[in-house]
């Protein structure tokens, strides 16, 4: 999985962080989070604002 497959890492975050509220995470945090999912195989350092946001965003729909 890669950063820009926001949409997958959404859906891996919510299954391995249930009880998470992904609306009040920090990029900070999300970005750890991401990079600690065992399916996760891309270079840490290309993540970027707009990336973690859509990662947020699909998270946050994805918990709909």
């Amino acid at each position: 999985m890669l950063w820009t497959d926001s949409l997958d890492v959404a859906i891996a975050l919510d299954e391995v962080h249930p009880d998470f509220d992904p609306t009040f995470v920090s990029f900070v945090d999300l970005r750890k989070m991401v990079i600690n999912l065992a399916e996760f195989d891309d270079k840490e350092d290309k993540s970027g604002e707009k990336i973690l946001e859509a990662i947020q965003m699909n998270w946050i729909e994805e918990r709909k």
